[in-house]
């Protein structure tokens, strides 16, 4: 029988004390043939996010079905306050994973991280700027790629497609960019021009932002994901990332990337090159952020953005306007 009031009904959580919280789902078997590595590079991971965040940072890790050497490594970090929240579970997929970890605060950001990641000094105040000097941000990425505008971005091509801010402006971290092709098993044989421009936003002097991000790090506004679906029926693949993806599109926030390279993908190979950040000063307080939240839009005006919109940038000689307007060099338009 119960006896006695329980102190803590009805007590409101009140705000959180964390600003930023970063997810990272954690799947290592064991340590052979394709792991073999993988539990050396999840420790360099993690000892790089430890050197490289403010001290409002909420860690959570979620150990999705490794093996009892990674529970215990991790169990081990969770004790010496290292991360904030550990949870463990069966393999129920690496998105399933993600949605556990979303929940149960409100934090206003989230980074949401492969554990093979290399965070490098500054990628969370480079973030942030982002988030700060343009309110429809809604993902920001840390790891230029190539044409990422092509993919989940009619947004914000829609929204930018007359201003003169949208152009083609030159890659300014180059041997990044081929580290991480060559970190995701690519040869050098691909067009050489993706490696001299990339679509992007000039918002000032300072400041110039790519379109389009990657998903295997990258930082979202917590709002996206008020209305959270429980389950997604695959391990990894399929329409795992297309959740994330439509999250973000249905609320009208822009998908948008550094202009600089603030990580690298480390793969499943340990190389002589992986090492740990230098640990950053003095940590920073950062305050709660208090960004603008977008409210859905209509069904209507995300079919316009989204869909038929594409399908008019995917005309090819709509294209090559598109980039020669852009200010893409001319040599370059026809096969870029």
């Amino acid at each position: 029988m119960r006896v006695g009031f329980n102190p803590y009904k009805d007590q409101e959580n009140g705000d959180s004390y964390f600003s930023h919280q970063v997810i990272i789902p954690v799947y290592i078997p064991n340590l052979e043939g394709y792991f073999k590595d993988s539990f050396t590079i999840l420790k360099l991971c993690l000892e790089s996010l430890f050197s490289t965040v403010h001290g409002k940072t909420f860690i959570t890790i979620v150990n999705n079905g490794s093996g009892d050497f990674v529970k215990d490594y991790l169990d081990e970090l969770l004790s010496e306050g290292k991360i904030q929240e550990l949870i463990h579970t069966e393999n129920i997929g690496k998105l399933n994973a993600i949605l556990k970890g979303l929940v149960g605060n409100n934090i206003e950001l989230v980074t949401i991280s492969d554990s093979d990641v290399l965070f490098l000094p500054n990628w969370q105040n480079e973030t942030i700027k982002v988030f700060t000097a343009i309110p429809k941000t809604g993902v920001v990425g840390i790891v230029p790629q190539f044409g990422m505008f092509k993919s989940n971005c009619g947004n914000v091509l829609f929204d930018t497609i007359f201003s003169p801010r949208l152009r083609f402006i030159p890659v300014k971290n180059k041997e990044a960019l081929i580290r991480f092709y060559d970190s995701i098993g690519w040869d050098r044989n691909y067009n050489q021009d993706y490696l001299e421009y990339n679509l992007g936003l000039k918002i000032n002097d300072d400041l110039n932002v790519l379109i389009g991000s990657g998903h295997f790090v990258a930082t979202y506004k917590k709002d996206i994901f008020e209305e959270i679906t429980t389950y997604i029926g695959f391990k990894m693949g399929g329409s795992s990332e297309g959740y994330l993806d439509e999250a973000l599109l249905k609320k009208d926030y822009w998908r948008l990337t550094t202009e600089d390279n603030y990580a690298f993908h480390m793969g499943n190979t340990l190389e002589e090159w992986m090492t740990i950040p230098k640990k950053l000063g003095k940590e920073v307080e950062e305050p709660n952020y208090n960004f603008e939240k977008n409210k859905k839009i209509s069904h209507f005006l995300y079919f316009i953005k989204n869909k038929l919109f594409m399908k008019f940038l995917k005309n090819k000689p709509l294209v090559k306007i598109f980039l020669r307007w852009k200010q893409l060099p001319k040599n370059m338009i026809e096969n870029y």
